[in-house]
């Protein structure tokens, strides 16, 4: 049955664990204007204050932190997503923020790391008797080295320390399936590598929630559905719901006996269920989200109207949840923006999202109406803030990641390769995912001489490869630490012959069917070449007579080599055709073929240049 808990009941007590020697093989001020609340709604009224970098004022004085019971009381959210085991701050521009200034021009600003993100939402919480700090999805999945060798238990153990109060589920929390995620709630040890410390790992102290989730025997949530935080006398519901296109972007192996419903009508259902156990005040966690029109986390996303500042699924979404939802906490997109959208009353509602890896925290001030048990969405306010790395490491992190690093490190520290300068992931070509596409080539020439070309799909890219050194390794050294991050997912480099004709047709499936509205650019390898017009729609942005490899046209009728990962060769992400192809072969997994093609390219003295992304041409 879906629990409720006191939101600051005494965490389990964790024993100090010895680590064994082996080792282990600028704030966007959203406020929703409209009718004042009644005078009484500043009796006993403090100040939310601004934590994090360049807080504007505003975040209301409606009794926060009295010590009377008034009828309005402000209850603190803190929300965040999408962290993906990132403990240690991001590297390059995976740790960096954009931030619009006064005059107009924008800069951008070095941000995360859990010991930073810490030391901000403890600030944060000072002062605010009724405080509550939610997550919208993919706290685990494609982590870096630190965590993801030890199969994520170093952030579920971070973010019990933050002290996270609950959280939905994302699609990475199914990367290793519905078992692991299980085990990452209740505790074990691994099933096969067993326990990393000398102490069982213990488990999530917050709920992850999957409303939507269900086991497709039982037609049940797979995790609670719901959970209800309760504070003197405050009751606030938390629903929890991942995309429903969760198995088009997961491995069929970690969705397997698993149904994925709808998330409109997911929500609505639950909030019925609370509204009927007498919870009047609601929030979702949604692991969906949309797109800014700005990249600078401050701009102001209802600038001219409301939500007219971001475009993408959650637009629809936010439209048509029930009004008994007072905010939407989302994710899964990686981007920034707190933004009002109007609910099917057409009254508008708070919708925010604080970009990926740690980078920004959201504070959103609910003001809870006492006498009805709702909130007075007419005062609801909210703000991103940067998580900077300007104030002090909170020393319980910094004990975390020095004790799982010191398991870590007779792997992560192994040199691969060398780099002469960044090789960056941005863009629609980036330089990593051409050099990414010519290894996994080189790969598949190593197992079939046969091999024409291959493709890597951008999703699986997740960092970039920097010239700076991130530890004691030196400038321009490329570490397996460096390239798990990359890519953690341990997809295999898989061949399959496809025509011309379903080669042609993958390319067009970039950006056509589910790809259409939010194109997943193919990067690809050495030889291959063509034109991308995004001033057509649709398949046509695709240029067919364009497409070359190695200065040919591609025949429609010959049969083509084509590397590509697991997960793409599978289908994935809405490549149906890559599912299609024949006399398939598995080779070493993407890694491996990453490590093999740095060792033989380069060395101290002769370093591998970024690839220069011209492959691809672009009209715009």
């Amino acid at each position: 049955m879906p629990a409720t808990a006191q939101p600051h009941q005494p965490r389990r007590r964790r024993r100090t664990s010895r680590l064994l020697v082996a080792a282990a093989t600028v704030v966007t001020a959203g406020a929703l204007a409209a009718a004042a609340l009644p005078a009484s709604a500043s009796a006993g009224a403090g100040n939310h204050g601004n934590h994090g970098h360049g807080g504007h004022g505003g975040h209301g004085d409606h009794g926060g932190h009295g010590h009377g019971h008034g009828r309005y009381q402000d209850v603190q959210l803190l929300s965040f997503n999408d962290l993906h085991g990132n403990l240690e701050p991001p590297a390059g521009s995976s740790g960096r923020v954009t931030e619009i200034q006064p005059d107009g021009t924008t800069k951008t600003v070095d941000a995360g790391g859990i010991e930073y993100l810490a030391t901000h939402l403890r600030e944060a919480r000072k002062g605010n008797r009724y405080s509550v700090t939610a997550a919208g999805g993919d706290m685990v999945g494609a982590s870096p080295l630190l965590s993801g060798l030890f199969h994520d238990e170093p952030t579920v153990e971070a973010l019990n320390k933050l002290d996270l109060d609950v959280t939905s589920v994302g699609n990475h929390e199914f990367d290793e399936g519905a078992k692991e995620l299980a085990r990452l709630q209740n505790g074990g040890c691994h099933p096969t590598e067993g326990c990393y410390t000398d102490q069982e790992f213990e488990g999530a102290d917050f709920p992850y929630l999957a409303a939507n989730v269900l086991d497709e025997k039982t037609r049940k949530p797979l995790l609670k559905p719901y959970w209800v935080w309760k504070q003197r006398g405050v009751k606030v519901g938390f629903i929890g719901v991942t995309l429903e296109g969760t198995p088009d972007i997961v491995s069929a192996e970690g969705v397997k006996g698993l149904t994925f419903k709808d998330e409109v009508e997911t929500i609505n259902k639950y909030a019925k269920e609370l509204q009927r156990q007498g919870v009047k005040s609601i929030v979702a966690l949604i692991h969906e989200g949309g797109f800014p029109a700005s990249s600078s986390y401050n701009y102001d996303c209802d600038s001219p109207g409301a939500g007219d500042g971001v475009s993408g699924p959650i637009v629809d979404i936010a439209k048509n949840i029930t009004p008994q939802v007072d905010a939407l906490v989302t994710g899964h997109t990686h981007n920034a923006y707190v933004c009002t959208i109007p609910d099917p009353a057409g009254n508008p509602r708070m919708v925010t999202s604080a970009s990926s890896f740690g980078r920004l925290y959201t504070d959103t001030t609910l003001t809870y109406d006492r006498r009805t048990g709702d909130i007075a969405r007419t005062s609801v306010k909210s703000a991103n803030h940067v998580v900077t790395r300007d104030v002090p490491k909170a020393p319980d992190m910094t004990r975390l990641i020095g004790e799982w690093g010191t398991l870590a490190a007779p792997i992560g520290d192994r040199p691969i390769g060398y780099v002469s300068g960044d090789v960056n992931r941005d863009g629609t070509e980036s330089p990593l995912g051409d050099l990414i596409a010519d290894a996994q080539l080189a790969h598949g020439v190593s197992l079939d001489p046969g091999t024409d070309l291959a493709l890597m799909n951008p999703g699986g890219i997740r960092a970039p490869l920097t010239y700076a050194a991130t530890g004691r390794e030196g400038d321009g050294v490329v570490t397996y630490a460096e390239g798990f991050t990359v890519q953690p997912f341990a997809n295999t480099v898989n061949l399959k012959d496809y025509t011309g004709a379903q080669l042609i047709q993958v390319l067009k499936e970039q950006v056509s069917g589910p790809n259409e509205a939010a194109p997943k650019i193919l990067q690809v390898s050495s030889g291959l070449t063509y034109t991308l017009d995004l001033t057509k729609s649709g398949a046509d942005r695709v240029v067919t007579d364009s497409i070359r490899l190695n200065g040919s046209p591609v025949d429609e009728h010959a049969t083509y080599r084509v590397a590509s990962n697991s997960f793409l060769a599978g289908g994935g992400d809405g490549f149906t055709t890559l599912g299609e192809g024949a006399n398939e072969l598995v080779g070493a997994d993407d890694l491996t073929a990453l490590e093999q093609y740095l060792t033989a390219n380069s060395s101290a003295s002769d370093p591998i240049a970024p690839p220069a992304a011209d492959r691809i041409t672009v009209v715009r």
